[in-house]
């Protein structure tokens, strides 16, 4: 029998507690979120579980439970002599405004949907076969779209766009642009109200996706210069286009290369393909980091299964790399491809023809 050191024994034990306390608090967050917790909290004022409890219409022992979880993990601040409990501004700014540019509640959203489909994927784990986006719990969709939205909020416009070559002069002027995998549509209406002399066409073979997209676009007045398609991202429509983005896409992808080839048919001679993915580092170890760790999570039980289970089944994976990702576009028909931007959680990718 091995000999146990007993003090990383005992640190990895610790570790366990810490860490199943944080999966227990990814579920209250969301209940916090779809029922207005953080939100009536926002004004920064202390409240006691009574009183927050009147405020969003619910039970206060369950108010006070979920209040005291959110105080032991550093969410919410207790007063114990006056037994009232405070959201701090800068963690309101994170859940509790939808419109911030760091608003991050539909991690939490996306990430107890993946967990969700864990016996689903389990049995996959077994079979090989995979598992598609259309099967997951809706909230993968809705907490996907609000997640990625606050980064595009953040950086398409700002940062993105202006590192590319000469895109954001067209789309001034006008220009043709294909969202490839655009879900919800997020990123399409983004653009569509930044630049209004543009035309947009957001492609996704998820119909209801497309479904929400078209209503988003309605509400916002744009759909004029915005239309939809429900559509693999090998086969979409159209030519000629100025820009092609995959936007936290080409991952998923069952024949990514394939939809590499698609894309750099469409464009034109002088186009541009920007491509948005997780960061990732070439090197497996590279990834070894808060942020890698989340996102190998969710490659196993999301994006993974979800190319698996199209045509291709090439794979990739949410830490696909820089390297790997240059190796596809280069297959795909591009002949260069350079590293346009980044952030922390994003790498972002120019390839032209």
């Amino acid at each position: 029998m091995q000999t146990l050191d007993e003090t990383r024994l005992e640190a990895f034990a610790g570790q366990i507690a810490v860490e199943a306390g944080a999966a227990v608090n990814a579920a209250l967050v969301t209940i916090g979120d779809k029922l207005g917790l953080y939100r009536a909290m926002a004004d920064g004022q202390a409240v006691s579980a009574a009183e927050l409890a009147a405020r969003t219409d619910t039970f206060e022992r369950y108010v006070r439970e979920w209040l005291n979880a959110q105080a032991a993990g550093g969410y919410v601040t207790y007063d114990p002599e006056e037994d009232r409990y405070t959201l701090p501004p800068e963690h309101a700014f994170i859940l509790a405004d939808d419109d911030s540019p760091l608003a991050m509640a539909g991690i939490f959203q996306a990430t107890t949907a993946a967990i969700d489909s864990r016996e689903h994927v389990a049995e996959r784990f077994r079979t090989g076969d995979g598992l598609g986006w259309h099967e997951h719990h809706h909230d993968m969709w809705g907490g996907t779209e609000r997640a990625f939205a606050a980064s595009y909020r953040m950086h398409l416009v700002a940062e993105w766009l202006p590192a590319l070559d000469g895109v954001v002069d067209k789309l001034e002027r006008g220009a043709t642009v294909a969202d490839v995998g655009c879900g919800h549509g997020a990123s399409t209406i983004l653009l569509a109200q930044t630049y209004p002399a543009s035309t947009f066409v957001g492609i996704d073979y998820h119909a209801a996706s497309i479904a929400i997209a078209r209503e988003r676009a309605a509400d916002a007045g744009i759909e004029d210069r915005v239309r939809f398609e429900v559509a693999d991202a090998t086969s979409w429509s159209g030519r000629e286009y100025d820009l092609v983005a995959f936007f936290d896409a080409l991952h998923d992808l069952g024949d990514p290369i394939g939809a590499a080839r698609r894309a750099r048919a469409a464009l034109a001679d002088d186009g541009s393909c920007l491509i948005v993915e997780p960061f990732a580092g070439d090197r497996i170890e590279d990834n070894f980091t808060p942020v890698g760790r989340y996102f190998y999570g969710m490659s196993t039980l999301v994006c993974t299964p979800g190319s698996l289970s199209q045509d291709g089944r090439a794979g990739l994976g949410t830490q696909a790399g820089e390297a790997r990702l240059r190796e596809v576009l280069v297959a795909g028909g591009f002949g260069s491809v350079r590293r346009a931007a980044e952030t922390p959680l994003n790498l972002v990718l120019e390839a032209r023809p």
